[in-house]
């Protein structure tokens, strides 16, 4: 292995977070990214550094891909899932190599389908890839169950350098605000989160607002009402103008793998709301410290725990912030830089 080792992804729908990681690893390494093109539900604009190299992988063949990734001579390949054939094609050719590695963020849940990928696994999966990099633990043991080996945790990680930023120039008081970041689609439990806010205005008229940003299917359904204010979809580097008060950032997903946003918005000391679908709930929330974890999706489950928020004081709120901001800050992308480097340190005499 060269010095600097070079460092293949083929990537799905990228992110700013993901960009964040990749351009640390940069610092050590040359990396080549493949991308899918902009999803229009998240039409994200990207800066790349200076140290990537980003192409778009529909621009070319599956031969042609196959040759720039061979003429790159790369250490190791980071495949984003097994949906993508064309990924999959090119990952073969590269088995008995190098490391090629799977990431995956489906938790286990034992379903019909799951236990047929466990069973074809062999044939698809360990056929292809030496390790696998999952986000958490529900990750991990769908991971074991498909029948891999070398399992490394933490392949999501937050932009902590620009939410931290944030939070550094943050007012010192508590805004009584409700956030919502992401998608507008049925099953990240939007309705029964403004029909719970909507009851609690009624039944107990106070000072607290909902601020949503996202857009997605469901946007032009919206409930609109004069304490809760949709935004649209924005940029990250223009998200700074919702963020300069502190408040409690709401998640109250029927699905959410693992859900980066939870970091970002730890990082910048929100107080959390999150439903336990939510994978990122096991490193970043602290029941009854830092946030509430609800249990089922219902408009019931989220006006209580919305209304245990409303009850707090300003300093009760202002030490869960805190709370939120040690816990945002326990994984960085010089610590993901360092697990995938990990890799080709103990495989370095490895034939594979």
């Amino acid at each position: 292995m060269a010095t600097r080792p070079k460092i293949v992804f083929l990537y799905s729908e990228l992110a700013g977070y993901f960009l964040a990681c990749a351009t640390e690893l940069s610092n050590q390494a040359d990396v080549l990214i493949f991308r899918w093109k902009i999803n229009k539900e998240a039409p994200f604009k990207f800066n790349f550094s200076d140290g990537l190299t980003v192409l778009v992988k529909d621009d070319f063949t599956q031969k042609e891909l196959l040759e720039k990734i061979t003429s790159f001579s790369p250490d190791i390949i980071v495949c984003s899932g097994w949906m993508d054939k064309n990924y999959l094609k090119t990952v073969k050719s590269f088995k008995k190599q190098i490391p090629t590695v799977l990431t995956l963020d489906n938790h286990w849940n034992g379903s019909f389908k799951q236990k047929i990928a466990s069973f074809i696994s062999p044939f698809y999966l360990t056929n292809r890839f030496t390790h696998a990099w999952v986000p958490g633990k529900p990750q991990q043991e769908f991971a074991q169950k498909l029948g891999f080996k070398n399992i490394l945790l933490g392949f999501y990680c937050a932009d902590v350098n620009s939410y931290n930023n944030f939070y550094k120039k943050q007012s010192a008081g508590f805004k009584k605000r409700f956030l919502y970041v992401g998608r507008y689609v049925k099953h990240k439990g939007i309705y029964e989160m403004w029909q719970a806010f909507i009851e609690l205005q009624n039944e107990l008229p106070n000072e607290w607002e909902m601020l949503c940003i996202g857009t997605g299917d469901e946007w032009d359904n919206r409930i609109k009402h004069p304490k809760i204010k949709h935004i649209g979809f924005v940029q990250p580097n223009n998200m700074w103008q919702y963020l300069q008060e502190k408040s409690v950032y709401i998640l109250p997903s029927k699905f959410e793998p693992w859900g980066v946003t939870v970091q970002e918005f730890a990082i910048t000391s929100c107080p959390l709301i999150l439903s336990k679908n939510v994978g990122a709930n096991e490193q970043f929330l602290i029941h009854n410290q830092n946030g509430i974890l609800v249990d089922d999706v219902t408009i019931k489950t989220l006006k209580n725990a919305m209304k245990i928020i409303m009850n707090k004081s300003e300093d009760e709120l202002l030490k869960m912030s805190e709370t939120s901001h040690k816990l945002g800050m326990s994984y960085t992308p010089k610590m993901w830089t360092e697990k995938i480097l990990s890799i080709l340190k103990n495989d370095s005499e490895k034939r594979f």
